[in-house]
């Protein structure tokens, strides 16, 4: 049983989805991989994330490579390099980059199901971003599907 489960990726691999997602996420473990425990992604955070907050799972970010801002309980933060976040859920928070280069990490969901969730936004298209950017208004009834909201 355990044999079925292995999953080996070499660098630059990722597992398929229902859709290709874009290049800056990488899945590594899907939920079904995991028996719903967990998703792990490798993420380069090209674009901002703003604040949200999720309802039912907890996030968890490794800090591969640059420094991520984290903006949590009120307060912002620089995590760099070799650094470890866990965000609870029901706690808003938001991401950023907090230099010029775009932080790369390992983002853990558990539950998991996160991966879900980009999958339906690139699946929707420029409906979620026309212009390149996010709103809540063109985020919220997708990410609500997932437990996901973005503050207005």
């Amino acid at each position: 049983m355990s044999r079925e489960r292995f999953i080996k990726l070499l660098p630059g691999e990722r597992r398929p989805g229902r859709i290709p997602l874009p290049p800056p996420f990488q899945i590594k473990a899907r939920t079904e991989d995991t028996g719903g425990r967990l998703s792990l992604l490798e993420v380069t955070l090209v674009r901002d994330i703003p604040r949200h907050t999720h309802h039912l799972a907890d996030e968890m970010i490794y800090v591969l490579e640059g420094e991520l801002g984290v903006h949590f309980d009120g307060e912002d933060q620089t995590v760099p390099a070799g650094s470890f976040v866990l965000l609870p859920k029901g706690v808003p928070h938001a991401l950023s980059r907090a230099a010029d280069a775009p932080p790369r990490v390992l983002q853990v969901s558990s539950p998991g199901g996160w991966e879900c969730y980009l999958e339906d936004l690139a699946e929707a298209g420029p409906a979620t971003s026309p212009d390149g950017s996010f709103t809540p208004a063109t985020l919220n009834p997708i990410a609500a599907r997932h437990g996901i909201q973005y503050e207005e």
